[in-house]
């Protein structure tokens, strides 16, 4: 039995061995998976917010922005040997409807967004998604295997 990792809100885990890497919660977070199979690397991130532009203290909050954390786990990959990193990213969801949507509120889709920019930047393609709704999520990493398992409420199971 693999051993499972949980990663919280804003944090991220890396992984050089066969491991469950979990995450609940994701609203209009995004949970990004980075991994390379042939080499057993891989990775999880539980994205909060776009962009670290708004942090006082990116040093401590790598992992809450979609261009810190996304950055920084592909640059521990590579140097731990990774060549061909792919992604999957579930998440992302509006969760509240307001009569005047500001699009400051639409926080879901700015870290879409921004996942998918960062990822293109870096050089990671996007391989599987499951993204945007109305409904919170939570995703299970299977590193041997490279399924994603997600959970939606009030929806089901999804696996990609």
């Amino acid at each position: 039995m693999d051993e499972i990792v949980r990663i919280g809100i804003a944090e991220y885990a890396i992984s050089k061995h066969p491991v469950i890497l979990r995450t609940a919660g994701l609203g209009s977070c995004v949970g990004v998976v980075i991994y390379d199979q042939e080499r057993g690397l891989s990775s999880m991130a539980h994205v909060m917010l776009p962009d670290s532009a708004i942090s006082r203290n990116q040093a401590l909050e790598v992992g809450k922005f979609a261009d810190t954390a996304i950055s920084e786990v592909a640059r521990q990959l590579r140097a731990s040997g990774a060549i061909r990193l792919r992604a999957k990213i579930a998440g992302g969801a509006q969760m509240f409807q307001f009569k005047y949507e500001h699009e400051s509120m639409r926080i879901g889709e700015r870290n879409i967004a921004a996942v998918k920019a960062m990822l293109q930047q870096v050089k990671i393609p996007l391989v599987a998604e499951d993204v945007g709704g109305t409904n919170g999520r939570t995703i299970e990493f299977h590193s041997q295997s490279g399924r994603l398992v997600i959970r939606t409420v009030n929806v089901g199971t999804l696996e990609i």
